[in-house]
């Protein structure tokens, strides 16, 4: 009994090795013969380039927009960096304006009078 279940083990084997094989040959990607040359193609001595083709009109147009586009964003990315620092600038300005207000607050507390109050605009720059 016990080699009737080996023989019958090595024939499931081999059986499953043959369709390993079988299925590696069958899912191999073949290699696709060359297209067809057309008529103008053969005429010309040259095969035309593959993947999409566009008419000149409508690539002349796509590339116009292209460079339109490309030059707004070029704009607009110097405007955002312009602003960026026009914006730094204005905050350290306003940390600033708020040192000083800060300051002449403690002097005014050291003098016994009352401290000015400050402007809710400039809390956030506060660096206390």
């Amino acid at each position: 009994m016990g080699g009737d279940e080996t023989v019958l083990g090595v024939v499931i084997a081999v059986v499953g090795g043959i369709c390993s094989v079988l299925v590696a040959r069958i899912s191999t990607p073949r290699e696709r013969p060359a297209p067809a040359a057309s008529a103008a193609g053969d005429s010309a001595g040259e095969l035309p380039p593959p993947g999409l083709q566009v008419s000149p009109e409508i690539w002349d147009y796509v590339s116009g927009r292209f460079a339109t586009l490309e030059a707004k964003v070029d704009n607009l990315t110097l405007l955002v960096e312009t602003k960026k620092a026009e914006v730094s600038a204005l905050e350290r300005l306003l940390r600033q304006a708020m040192r000083i207000i800060r300051r002449a607050n403690r002097r005014l507390v050291a003098a016994h009078e009352a401290p000015e109050e400050v402007p809710r605009e400039l809390v956030p720059y506060s660096i206390e």
